[in-house]
């Protein structure tokens, strides 16, 4: 027993992939943020293009040797990459930015808690992942957690089962990017640059006719300069940064581990709301994040060994 705890390389590992979580978690914690700050400065779908567009372009500047390199696994895999992309990126993207326009940048946040339990509850439905007793326990304090932010903390709301459009959508989102990650389990045996590269070009791609239908809908507008900020930096950090930490931290540790680390979200998404955003934050925010957390930390704590 002490040996294996005392395994320098499984520490090592283990450390690494903590370490690029919580930076990831931080960066996307930030993208709540950002999503706020488009709102009114560039249209949903207009930013969703021009973010993987742009992170596409970086991508090919500096990491197109990569791409070369995985493309002949890739190519066997086209199935996998086209449905990874359009699920992981561009509709999540696409249901984020959409709510930001209806919901509160704390209740993004908080909400994007759910994300750890429907990949829990994935792995168990498609792979049949034993879910210990605490595990389980972690769910459904993280549920309780989640309900009480989408509610507002109004018991009334949940008798009616009413729910915030912009609430419902991010929940949506968060189905979405839950089975992405689960997907990353199964992803073919390249590198996290060359696996991203091809992601965003699908996930630019797919963008396109949604953009269409926006501009159909709504009109084409020029970003402002705010817009332009808010797209090139959801480019460098939440997009590109951050996605391949999160690819090379579910190679280290899986799925399901490492999904849990998104429960730190909501704590760097609130912080940053109330400072930058000078949101209000509720009683009920306080008490559905320390469930949130207490989700994350019996999950953790009850995986199977």
């Amino acid at each position: 027993m002490s040996g294996a705890l005392a395994d320098p390389g499984e520490i090592n590992k283990n450390l690494k992939a903590y370490v690029l979580l919580t930076f990831t978690a931080g960066c996307w914690g930030a993208n709540v943020i950002l999503g706020k700050l488009a709102v009114g400065e560039i249209s949903p779908m207009l930013l969703v293009s021009l973010r993987w567009l742009s992170v596409l372009i970086l991508l090919v500047l500096f990491a197109r040797k990569h791409l070369v390199r995985d493309w002949p696994v890739l190519r066997n895999h086209l199935v996998f990459v086209g449905l990874m992309g359009t699920v992981g990126f561009t509709s999540f993207n696409a249901l984020f930015y959409m709510a930001a326009h209806s919901t509160s940048a704390i209740n993004i946040g908080i909400l994007q808690g759910s994300i750890p339990v429907f990949v829990l509850l994935g792995t168990f439905l498609l792979y049949r992942s034993r879910i210990t007793r605490l595990q389980a326990c972690g769910v459904a304090v993280t549920l309780i957690g989640v309900i009480i932010v989408a509610s507002g903390g109004d018991l009334a709301q949940l008798q009616s089962l009413s729910i915030n459009r912009g609430d419902f959508f991010i929940l949506l989102a968060c189905f979405f990017y839950a089975a992405y990650s689960i997907g990353l389990s199964r992803r073919p045996a390249v590198s996290a640059l060359g696996l991203f590269t091809a992601l965003a070009f699908v996930a630019f791609i797919v963008s396109l006719p949604l953009l269409a239908i926006e501009v159909n809908a709504t009109g084409f507008r020029l970003p402002s300069l705010t817009g332009w900020v808010v797209v090139a930096l959801v480019a460098l950090l939440p997009s590109l940064v951050a996605q391949i930490s999160f690819i090379h931290s579910v190679s280290l540790i899986g799925p399901a581990r490492a999904g849990v680390f998104i429960n730190l979200v909501p704590v760097f998404a609130s912080i940053m709301a109330v400072v930058f955003l000078r949101e209000s934050f509720e009683y009920f925010h306080a008490l559905a994040l320390g469930l949130v957390l207490g989700g994350i930390w019996l999950s953790e704590v009850g995986k199977v060994k």
